[in-house]
């Protein structure tokens, strides 16, 4: 006697089709409460004080921590790209217009930046042994016979770039303070990087020049026939968020900066670290700026 069996066995196609269509389901629902993290993807901007695979070289380990920490606050991946501009004046315009999300400038393009756009703010300023200068040197050749500021009357003189702290305004104004103004040298030129100025006075193409402390050092250690005439101070790097970044990420990148330890990151720029900075910092750069107005007369 037969029987109808209440139950019939399934069709192995139509199953497994019904198992792809709710698998396709689930993974659309799981799509719209858990949607896959973004990458969040910012750009830092620079400029040449030195050769640009310097400037790159020594950055990039900063660059890489800061990704490593943003990463961990953020629980997503962070990447930075970098912009090295090629002058002075093309890193301003890149921060100002908003091309680049933060940036590390001398503080003589911060100041001329924060005159063109004034909601962009520091992140930190770099440290140099806990503090926040550092020096620029004034140099001549090894064999020079001048021996003082004064003894540069009559003479040539290398700056750097023409928006430089170091290669122009501080040493412009260092000349006033020892009664040098332009007209009293023989000829003077703007040479755009501080290793320029080093090496075309070891050259013997200047008499004297003006250059950053670190940039003088390197150059001594490859000979170049240059020595220390006079050292003034600086005050150092600020690091600077465009205006309009996200609250949330300027906050972010202010604690990492400040957070900062890593040795290998830290050697790299040779700074010891981070501090809290603010405008006010600056005001001894906009006076030096304002005095090297009477250089040129």
């Amino acid at each position: 006697m037969k029987h109808n069996s209440v139950f019939k066995k399934s069709n192995p196609r139509r199953r497994a089709k019904g198992m792809l269509a709710a698998l396709a389901t689930l993974a659309a629902i799981s799509t719209t409460i858990f949607p896959a993290q973004a990458e969040i993807k910012l750009v830092f901007g620079t400029y040449t004080a030195d050769k640009p695979t310097d400037t790159v070289r020594k950055l990039k380990p900063v660059l890489k921590s800061l990704e490593r920490i943003l990463s961990v606050e953020f629980g997503e991946p962070v990447s930075i790209s970098t912009q090295i501009a090629k002058d002075y004046q093309k890193g301003i315009s890149q921060l100002v217009n908003g091309k680049v999300d933060f940036a590390r400038f001398g503080p003589a393009s911060y100041v001329l930046a924060k005159e063109k756009s004034a909601d962009i703010e520091i992140l930190a300023m770099e440290a140099v042994k806990g503090k926040k200068t550092f020096h620029g040197v004034i140099c001549v050749q090894n064999d020079s016979d001048i021996r003082t500021l004064p003894d540069l009357i009559g003479k040539s003189f290398a700056f750097g770039n023409e928006l430089s702290t170091i290669g122009r305004y501080l040493a412009q104004s260092q000349l006033l303070e020892a009664g040098i103004k332009g007209d009293q040298l023989k000829r003077y030129d703007f040479l755009g990087r501080h290793d320029r100025v080093g090496t075309a006075v070891g050259n013997k193409e200047f008499d004297a020049g003006a250059l950053k402390l670190s940039t003088f050092k390197k150059l001594k250690k490859k000979n170049v026939a240059i020595r220390e005439l006079y050292r003034f101070d600086n005050v150092t790097k600020p690091w600077i968020a465009r205006a309009g970044l996200d609250a949330r990420i300027m906050k972010a990148l202010r604690v990492a900066l400040l957070e900062l330890k890593d040795p290998k990151a830290l050697k790299a720029i040779k700074k010891s670290g981070f501090l809290g900075g603010s405008d006010a910092d600056y005001d001894v750069i906009r006076k030096a700026m304002k005095k090297s107005e009477q250089f040129a007369g």
